[in-house]
């Protein structure tokens, strides 16, 4: 397997494929997954000529399952450790709910600063932040993420298949169809991880504040998100990061579940070539 070890000697696991004289493109997962759930815009990018770079967050996948380090600082630094590893120029960083936040701190905390970052895509993503707090009271709360702890340490097994068969996918919707397949995929990547990582990881995704990290960032940012996401609502993400950011753009998707990545690919692809490439949409997929 490919990997790197990182500087506290935590085992990343990345694939990397493609023209290494390509442009990259750097995936983030979300939790609690592994960087296969990318293989559809992976297999997509490297059709169209890209090189194609993806990573399983440390404790998730077939990385290593350490026992600390599950936090956005960590999981940054990691991602910062496979970029410098390849040598990335020029790369663009799409991140999905957790990964979004990740590449958000990436890009905010390395990526830029080194100048190794083209343009960033966040869909579906947890920035600004999703606890409810005094500074952000239409967030979710606390309550949300403790029973999802304790659904986590009581079964997480049956946890995972009630999280796909149901909202992440918007499969609890009147008249959806079941994609058997999706769900078991789903449940095959989070349970390859760490109990431990993924417990620790719902307090990353959920308290961790990325608002100074958006104020700071100024490469082109594009901000994905379906309009029936379940899982990171829309009214407290993505028109609050777009209005951060220096230089994003928001793109709101009717009736979009979270996973709109796996369920409307057809849509998002062709939308993320678009703005990698700087013209329409329809002009893309000609």
């Amino acid at each position: 397997m490919t990997t790197i070890t990182t500087k506290d000697g935590t085992s990343i696991f990345y694939k990397d494929w493609g023209p290494k004289t390509a442009q990259p493109i750097v995936f983030h997962h979300g939790w609690p997954l592994s960087g296969d759930d990318w293989d559809n815009q992976m297999l997509y990018f490297l059709g169209k000529g890209f090189r194609v770079i993806a990573h399983d967050r440390r404790g998730h996948g077939r990385s290593a399952q350490v026992s600390d380090g599950h936090d956005m600082d960590h999981y940054a630094a990691d991602v910062a450790a496979v970029v410098e590893h390849l040598d990335l120029k020029n790369a663009v960083h799409i991140g999905h709910s957790t990964g979004g936040g990740e590449a958000t701190h990436y890009v905010a905390r390395h990526g830029q600063p080194q100048g190794r970052v083209a343009k960033l895509v966040i869909i579906g993503a947890v920035p600004p932040i999703v606890v409810k707090t005094k500074a952000n009271p239409g967030g979710l709360p606390m309550e949300v993420f403790d029973g999802l702890r304790k659904q986590l340490a009581d079964n997480r097994a049956q946890l995972y298949l009630d999280f796909a068969g149901g909202p992440f996918y918007g499969f609890n919707r009147p008249g959806a169809k079941l994609i058997p397949g999706v769900i078991q995929n789903w449940w095959r990547q989070a349970m390859m991880g760490s109990a431990k990582a993924q417990h620790d990881g719902i307090k990353a995704f959920s308290e961790t504040d990325f608002t100074e990290d958006l104020k700071i960032i100024t490469v082109p940012t594009l901000v994905m998100h379906g309009d029936d996401d379940q899982i990171v609502p829309i009214a407290d993400s993505a028109p609050l990061s777009a209005k951060l950011l220096k230089n994003g753009t928001l793109k709101v998707y009717k009736s979009f579940p979270h996973g709109m990545c796996t369920t409307h690919a057809d849509t998002v692809n062709p939308e993320l070539l678009a703005f990698i490439q700087g013209v329409s949409a329809k002009a893309a997929a000609a």
